[in-house]
C-alpha cells in the first residue's frame, strides 16, 4: 500500500522559470485566476463565469497550461463529477481531499483497518495509554509502514470507541495510571484479548464511515457536506 506522506497543506516553492513561460492573453487570464485560489483551486465552470471567456477557449487554454506545467487537475471529493484545477506550485487543501484517510478521492478502508487493528494490539500490551503514547508506540516500533499523526491515532481510537472495542476513561493518577496526568483522556480495551481475545464486540455505529471523516465537524444535515450527499453514508445505510 503506498500512500503521500507529506501534508496536505504544504506548499511547493514556486517555480519561476515556469511561471515566466510565455502566455497568451487567455492563457494569462485562467493561470492568474487559477493561482489566486492557491490550495482551494476552481470548479471550470466558475473560471468561466469570472473570466467570461468562451467554452472553447477555455478548454484550449486549459490543456496548453497543463502542458506547460503551470497548473494540474485535481480531485475534489465533494464534486468528483467536476474538473477542478491548481496551480502545480500548491497541494490541495483537506477541504478537497478529504485528509488523511482519502487517496485520490477515495476513502483509504484498508489503510483505517489496519491502524484499527494495530492501536488495538497496542492498546492490549501498554493496558491503558492516551493517543499519544499510542501514536509513539507504533511510530517507534515500525507496527505501521507509515508514520502516523498523533491526530491520525486520535480519530481512529474515537472510532473503536464507536465501534465497542476499546473504552475512552479518565486518568486518576494513581494504580495503573500513575503514569498519566490526572484528569487526562486515555483509552483501554473492552475486553481481555482486544482483537485476539475471541473478537471484539461490535457496537452499533460499527464500520459507520462518519467514524474517521475529517469533515465530520462540518457535517449538517442541509449543508454542503450532508449526510444526504455522502456517498459512503449511503452505502454504509444500503449495507
Amino acid at each position: 500500500m503506498s500512500r503521500s506522506q507529506g501534508s496536505s497543506l504544504k506548499r511547493k516553492r514556486p517555480d519561476t522559470n515556469t511561471a515566466s513561460q510565455p502566455l497568451l492573453d487567455a492563457e494569462r487570464v485562467l493561470y492568474d485566476l487559477i493561482r489566486s485560489k492557491e490550495d482551494m483551486g476552481i470548479w471550470t465552470r466558475d473560471m468561466k463565469r469570472e473570466t467570461n471567456l468562451p467554452d472553447n477557449v477555455v478548454t484550449k487554454s486549459l490543456k496548453a497550461l497543463q502542458v506547460k506545467k503551470l497548473i494540474k487537475e485535481v480531485v475534489n471529493i465533494q464534486s468528483k463529477g467536476r474538473k477542478h484545477y491548481m496551480a502545480v506550485e500548491f497541494e490541495p487543501s483537506k477541504e478537497l481531499t478529504g485528509g488523511a484517510w482519502y487517496v485520490e478521492g477515495n476513502l483509504d478502508t484498508e489503510y483505517i483497518k489496519i491502524l484499527k487493528e494495530t492501536c488495538v494490539k497496542v492498546l492490549s500490551k501498554l493496558k491503558v495509554a492516551t493517543a499519544e503514547g499510542i501514536s509513539e508506540s507504533i511510530n517507534k516500533t515500525g507496527l505501521c509502514a507509515t508514520e502516523c499523526s498523533t491526530q491520525q491515532i486520535a480519530e481512529i481510537l474515537r472510532a473503536l470507541v464507536l465501534d465497542n472495542e476499546i473504552m475512552e476513561v479518565r486518568s486518576s493518577g494513581s494504580g495503573e495510571f500513575s503514569s498519566i496526568p490526572i484528569g487526562a483522556v486515555c483509552y483501554r480495551c473492552t475486553n481481555k484479548g482486544g482483537l485476539g481475545g475471541g473478537g471484539p464486540t461490535i457496537g452499533a455505529m460499527a464500520s459507520i464511515p462518519c467514524g474517521v471523516c475529517p469533515r465530520i465537524t462540518q457535517c449538517t444535515p442541509d449543508g454542503v457536506i450532508s449526510p444526504k450527499t455522502c456517498a459512503y453514508y449511503t452505502k454504509w445505510l444500503d449495507f
